[in-house]
């Protein structure tokens, strides 16, 4: 059932090619023989044509583009230094502050219970397969 899509398919090309028609192609007629001109006597020449009339004017053209924007000016020169200014005052200094209260010393501690003496526990690994 894998390939029965692809099976079918293929059975139906098979099928389809069997019953296919040969084309048959009709000859092309042959071309009708070209007509060759041959020159006379040259005849008179013809009369001048009339003078033509004077054409309209043309029409106006567009107008120009604007032109680009000029150039960026220099920049101007740095100014003077500033005078130093005068010191300040010393500040006042400030009292000392308070030492802290010592603390209470903590509670000792309850006495741990003696341990148990016990049985022994051995560990055995895993039988491996």
């Amino acid at each position: 059932m894998k390939y029965a899509f692809a099976l079918s398919i293929a059975v139906a090309t098979l099928t389809l090619a069997g019953c296919q028609r040969e084309v048959v192609v009709a000859p092309v007629p042959a071309a009708a023989p070209a007509v060759i001109a041959v020159p006379g006597p040259a005849g008179a020449p013809g009369a001048t044509g009339a003078t033509g009339e004077t054409g309209s004017a043309g029409i106006t053209g567009n107008t120009g583009n604007t032109g680009s924007t000029g150039s960026t000016g220099l920049t101007g020169s740095t100014g003077s230094m500033g005078n130093t200014g005068t010191t300040g005052e010393t500040g006042a200094t400030g009292a000392t502050g308070y030492t802290g209260a010592t603390g209470d010393t903590g509670a000792t501690g309850a006495t741990g219970q003696r341990g148990r003496t016990g049985d022994n526990v051995i560990v055995v690994p895993a039988p491996s397969r």
